[in-house]
């Protein structure tokens, strides 16, 4: 038996008892063995009360994190990242799949959270060496897509309020993601140079691998500054050959940007074989489909050219950044980059070519002409008097 007012047990589950709006006894079950499950329900729902509404009771069905897997993706399959959200919630259920919602409470996500960072994860395949714990971001993405998970979840009555609060008790790791890396003129032409097509050894037998497509998409990245998705989803239709401009439609912040086309673009895109039957830019000649990531061949080709801790996102970074070097205003960058708030481009403004410098300068011609002008002003005082 629970010590807790208006708390009780029946076998291993907890019930509460309030009174309602009417005056009457109600009996609900948390259908949870947590007696904290409990408390934050009973809290729900006399707050309810207090503030005159009827606490609507709604018999919930005992759901298991499967379920709700299933009509989460179902909801969200037209969603622009549905791709990434799918793999991410693929690898909970092979977690948590069979768990009942209602056993889902702030110690075990907490725990889950402690495992994925202090355990190694096993070699890849062909090698002995077990790979470095998960990164925090990383599982801040999982834990994240969790609670909006169990969001939806009781917006469909398939988890109570209570156990819903209990996973968004969950405090999330504090990133520092910030990669500020950008390549150089020499490491940008290995990169270029890398990204032709290379022949690797397996199992004692020469394959080789393609990776001719990945060099016009990176020098579309370094000069538009684009993100990997806005790149790879480009459409004909959206590329102005004849005024010079690309129409940049599907965007991070769903705001339409404009990305003038310099020479060497304008080059690269000349030279790309386009379909009467294919509207995206950058695709696989052999699906006719876009590409849905280049990860793999983007990889093969920094570790070709001896780039290390470079992400493709990265190139981006390189892009700004040789701007701000060369001169560039920051909020012209701002607006190439799509950047909502100059506050996210300022973290460029340290490579600005003698930016401080030249600041501090600017008070050299008028702090000489007012120096001037006491220095004649005291002498015609003299002589007047």
């Amino acid at each position: 038996m629970a010590k807790h007012k208006g708390i009780f047990q029946r076998g291993s589950t907890y019930w509460i008892r309030y009174t309602d709006t009417n005056g009457r006894q109600v009996r609900e079950s948390t259908q949870s063995d947590k007696v904290k499950v409990a408390q934050d329900l009973l809290k729900l729902r006399q707050a309810d009360v207090v503030k005159g509404e009827q606490p609507e009771v709604i018999k919930i069905k005992n759901h298991t994190f499967k379920d709700l897997a299933t009509e989460y993706l179902t909801y969200c399959q037209n969603q622009r990242d549905y791709r990434a959200k799918s793999i991410r919630i693929q690898l909970l259920v092979s977690e948590f799949g069979n768990l009942p919602l209602k056993n889902f409470t702030t110690q075990l996500l907490e725990k889950y959270q402690t495992r994925l960072l202090t355990t190694k994860r096993p070699a890849l395949k062909g090698t002995a060496t077990p790979r470095e714990p998960i990164a925090q971001a990383t599982v801040n993405r999982r834990i994240a897509a969790i609670k909006n998970m169990f969001t939806k979840a009781a917006d469909w009555n398939m988890v109570n309020e209570a156990t819903s609060k209990q996973v968004h008790k969950v405090k999330m790791f504090r990133e520092n993601n910030r990669r500020d890396h950008f390549l150089g003129a020499e490491e940008i032409q290995a990169l270029l140079d890398a990204c032709s097509s290379n022949v690797v050894t397996i199992t004692g037998k020469q394959i080789k691998q393609k990776q001719d497509h990945l060099k016009p998409i990176i020098i579309f990245a370094l000069n538009t500054g684009c993100r990997k998705d806005e790149i790879l989803s480009l459409k004909w239709e959206n590329v102005d050959m004849k005024h010079g401009f690309i129409n940049m439609v599907q965007t991070k912040n769903g705001e339409r940007r404009q990305i003038p086309i310099n020479d060497t673009l304008r080059e690269m895109l000349k030279g790309l074989t386009r379909r009467l039957d294919v509207p995206f830019v950058f695709y696989d000649p052999e699906t006719g489909n876009r590409f849905q990531d280049v990860k793999r061949s983007f990889n093969t080709a920094c570790k070709k050219a001896g780039i290390l801790d470079f992400v493709f996102h990265s190139i981006r970074h390189t892009f700004a950044s040789h701007l701000v070097m060369n001169g560039v205003d920051l909020t012209t960058v701002s607006r190439l980059l799509g950047h909502k708030s100059l506050t996210m481009t300022l973290r460029y403004s340290h490579l600005a070519p003698n930016h401080l410098t030249s600041a501090v300068n600017v008070l050299n011609s008028s702090m000489s002409i007012s120096t001037k002008l006491a220095q004649e002003t005291e002498k015609e005082l003299r002589r007047v008097a």
